[in-house]
């Protein structure tokens, strides 16, 4: 079994949330989700910005889109694309740790503010 302190989990933890709030949602991975989705916003009775997402094509296509526009779904593959990298590629740590903090502010931003 893999080893792991509490302060490791919690960067993976953190570092997780990141990356997957980035692949989603954030306009500067817009292009990854570009081929695969379109994503179209309106302004409703309350005057929020809602955000739609319709996923384009068929087959594998539909499913990479399926993916990308699934929190949840893409939370576990970013989960395990961290911890393999943990685990095999000692080296990404800081990476780990640059995400973690970009995790953890954004936590705190959306909390606080």
């Amino acid at each position: 079994m893999l080893d792991i302190s509490w302060i490791h989990l919690m960067v993976l933890i953190l570092a997780s949330f990141r990356l997957t709030h980035l692949i989603v949602f954030d306009e500067i991975a817009s292009f990854i989700r570009q081929p695969f989705l379109t994503i179209t916003y309106e302004e409703d009775a309350a005057g929020r910005v809602v955000r739609h997402m319709e996923v384009k094509g068929t087959g594998l296509r539909y499913w990479i889109g399926s993916l990308l526009s699934c929190y949840w779904c893409m939370g576990i593959w970013s989960s395990l694309l961290l911890v393999v990298l943990y685990w095999l590629y000692p080296v990404t740590f800081p990476l780990l740790i640059v995400l973690a903090v970009a995790g953890a502010a954004a936590i705190i931003e959306t909390k606080l503010f």
